[in-house]
């Protein structure tokens, strides 16, 4: 006796639909504090960010600094080198965190400055790879743009960070409402 059964259609599951749609309210209610609030959920954010590089620093520090005491096989100057940038990690974390707010600037004209000159670079790939586009006009393009916004990265650094701020808040509040839209408009798995 055998039984014939007709293969189910796949629908997405309840569970898939609530992961969506709660990703999505999640990424509207962060979007609206970035765009509403730019300044202070920009520098809670990047204060999160300079917490969390000076805990790397003194948990480095603490690393080389232990090699260094409880390691059999080095010896000289290497057990020297380690013991000072033990140190160094050290010192460099605890400024960190006593600075917080300074760190966090640095840390944010860094990445201005950092994504500014990828931009730059990424430019002058375009305008060097020009013989081998199959589109030469899009590639100038893509070219001075590139460059033009790197350069305006690198030469406003803090401003640049701002605007990027805004731009990923204004992103997650549109994305954020077309993945509740999706997962809401989900059919329920049968």
């Amino acid at each position: 006796m055998s039984t014939r059964t007709t293969p189910q259609q796949h629908l997405p599951g309840d569970g898939l639909r609530t992961a969506l749609g709660i990703g999505g309210l999640i990424a509207i209610v962060l979007g609206l504090l970035i765009v509403c609030f730019p300044a202070a959920s920009g520098a809670v954010t990047m204060q999160i960010v300079a917490a969390l590089a000076a805990a790397y620093a003194l948990v480095v520090g603490v690393v080389y600094l232990g090699t260094a005491v409880f390691a059999r096989t080095i010896r000289g100057w290497a057990r020297t080198g380690r013991v000072a940038l033990g140190l160094l990690y050290i010192i460099g974390g605890v400024v960190m965190l006593v600075n917080l707010g300074a760190t966090a600037a640095i840390l944010a004209i860094f990445l201005s400055v950092t994504v500014g000159a990828l931009w730059v670079f990424e430019g002058a790939l375009a305008f060097a790879t020009l013989k081998q586009s199959p589109s030469r006009a899009w590639s100038i393009v893509h070219g001075v743009v590139s460059v033009l916004a790197g350069a305006v990265l690198i030469l406003t650094p803090l401003l640049a960070a701002v605007t990027l701020w805004l731009l990923l808040g204004v992103s997650m509040l549109v994305l954020g409402v077309v993945q509740a839209v999706r997962a809401f408009g989900m059919k329920p798995a049968a």
